[in-house]
């Protein structure tokens, strides 16, 4: 299936999004935790918790989160299920240098590990995790059915999938509120935080574009997941999925 967030770049259509995405971040990482906050009012945190939730009865030993970013889902996975290993794989060298430090304040530096890399060629063996998580990130996929292959691969036979994502909500009434803010407040104060004027436009679109609902959970099939659901959470603008490797 076509998938438009794949069209949508942070810059310029001259070179590959992945390039984009990680010029990108290095920009924005020093206002990124800042910038998450404020935009979601902190509602970030009780979705990361949520999915935390959602994964505590799968009880998974060792955890690999792509698109890591400055490592909150990390951490909190890290806090909450007590696994043997967790390692964070992020395309931003600037990001990871931010989660290093973040990690090693909350003394987690021996549990969790950082890994600059593609998340669309993992530089990890297959078979190697319990749980792959992503938080907010596979909308910034080059080619996102490769990433879930991808994830895939490195998961053992009956390993859990969690993705976190920003959805666009359909109600009437929540939709034209969402859209204002989205198009125009949340871009006028990234500019202000980040001073990188295309980023925080780039993101209103890149949500709109990527496959939401049963549409993402196809892709997901389509790489080859079984039993994947989805549960939309505060009117729609956050969903998350789980999906299993086969057994």
């Amino acid at each position: 299936m076509e998938v438009k967030a794949e069209k949508i770049n942070p810059y310029d259509n001259s070179r590959c999004k992945t390039e984009q995405v990680q010029e990108m971040f290095d920009s924005i990482a020093p206002a990124y935790d800042f910038m998450n906050r404020a935009m979601t009012f902190g509602i970030d945190k009780l979705w990361r918790a949520k999915a935390v939730k959602i994964l505590s009865s799968h009880a998974p030993k060792s955890i690999l989160d792509v698109a890591t970013g400055t490592g909150d889902l990390a951490i909190k996975l890290a806090k909450e299920l007590n696994p043997d290993k967790i390692v964070g794989i992020d395309l931003s060298q600037g990001m990871i240098e931010i989660g290093r430090s973040k990690v090693a304040d909350a003394g987690l530096d021996r549990k969790i590990e950082f890994v600059q890399g593609d998340c669309l060629d993992l530089p990890l063996p297959d078979d190697e995790f319990d749980c792959v998580t992503v938080a907010y990130g596979v909308r910034n996929f080059e080619h996102l059915s490769q990433g879930y292959q991808e994830m895939l691969r490195v998961l053992r036979p009956g390993g859990m999938l969690c993705v976190i994502e920003l959805s666009t909500p359909t109600s009437p009434l929540v939709k034209p509120l969402y859209k204002v803010y989205t198009r125009y407040i949340i871009p006028a104060v990234g500019r202000m935080v980040s001073k990188d004027v295309r980023a925080y436009s780039y993101l209103p679109e890149s949500i709109a574009a990527v496959p939401q609902g049963n549409d993402m959970l196809r892709l997901m099939q389509e790489a080859g997941f079984v039993d994947c659901r989805f549960k939309a959470l505060t009117f729609g603008t956050c969903t998350i999925y789980t999906a299993y490797a086969p057994r």
